[in-house]
């Protein structure tokens, strides 16, 4: 039973320790970021740092595939992203995995939402709250959750496992967060903040989904016994 578990798990065991280190490294940077930024509605120095945040920051046609890569974001895109992504993890028999991919991005915007609401940081006036990119979020959330899926069809080591989980995240971050900066609706550590809700978010949402499923499979499993005698 315990084999069976240990291979369908959506946190590989062997993951948890460091993805949980990240996962408070990275509670630590939303949190200050958000705190040195509340409130703000400009620019910091390490935004303009990396780049002047202008109406023209790309043009065509880097232009166009920033709203490419931004409609992935959006809610039209989201939903297709997700669907298409549990889909596959049905058709792999991986149902944990299924959940996840709904679950971590769903709460990672949730999440951002509620953030902004506290940090009160604004872009092109008072009604857009900024702080963390909720776009950033989502994407960066559903590839932690396709790369756990990953590492666990793969039987892969915790290095390995680390490594391609951190890469995914960075991959769809960088991405997520260039369009978004690009496109000037988040400042950079809007960025930031996002990639990192993300990184807080999606393991705890894994041990979440592993922990209710294996107490429903305990019941089941009760139950039959009972019924069984």
């Amino acid at each position: 039973m315990a084999a069976h578990r240990s291979a369908r798990t959506v946190l590989p065991p062997s993951l948890r320790a460091s993805l949980g280190l990240i996962a408070a490294l990275a509670a630590l940077v939303l949190v200050t970021v958000g705190v040195l930024y509340a409130g703000h509605s400009e620019p910091g120095a390490v935004d303009r740092w990396i780049i002047e945040p202008t109406a023209d920051s790309v043009r065509p046609p880097w232009r166009n595939v920033a709203l490419a890569t931004d409609f992935w974001g959006e809610p039209a895109g989201a939903a297709l992203l997700v669907m298409a992504a549990v889909t596959g993890c049905l058709l792999l028999r991986r149902p944990r995995a299924a959940v996840l991919v709904v679950v971590g991005p769903g709460l990672a915007v949730t999440a951002t939402t509620l953030i902004k609401h506290l940090v009160g940081r604004t872009i092109h006036g008072a009604d857009n709250l900024s702080y963390p990119s909720g776009h950033t979020a989502f994407l960066t959330a559903l590839a932690l959750a396709l790369a756990l899926l990953a590492t666990g069809l793969r039987g892969l080591d915790r290095t390995a496992g680390t490594l391609l989980v951190l890469a995914a995240a960075l991959v769809a971050g960088a991405a997520m967060g260039w369009a978004q900066v690009a496109l000037v609706a988040h400042y950079p550590t809007d960025v930031l903040g996002g990639w990192c809700t993300a990184l807080v978010v999606v393991p705890a949402a894994a041990w979440l989904v592993d922990r209710t499923a294996d107490r429903l499979g305990d019941r089941t499993a009760d139950a039959g016994q009972r019924t069984g005698n």
